[in-house]
């Protein structure tokens, strides 16, 4: 455990960041899930609505430095993929 105060301060700082950083990977994740299910169920219009939210989710991550800006166009290129495949 640090002794300084500012390196004690940089834990806690830390420590907060990071529950923050996990809340909103936790949240892309989830969105990315629920194109992949509707997607798997074949239902175009669903999955066309969960890709706006997982893109806009996806957006605010790299926004915010969660995710790095070729990171987050990755995901978002390859959730579009694959709504786009159903027939």
């Amino acid at each position: 455990m640090a002794n300084i105060k500012s390196a004690k301060k940089r834990i806690l700082v830390t420590r907060t960041k990071t529950m923050r950083n996990k809340s909103i990977r936790s949240a892309v994740k989830t969105a990315m899930k629920k194109v992949d299910a509707a997607v798997a169920a074949n239902d175009k219009a669903a999955a066309a609505e969960a890709l706006q939210n997982a893109i806009s989710t996806i957006d605010k991550a790299c926004t915010k430095g969660v995710y790095h800006k070729n990171n987050a166009s990755r995901k978002v290129s390859r959730l579009t993929k694959a709504v786009n495949s159903i027939a």
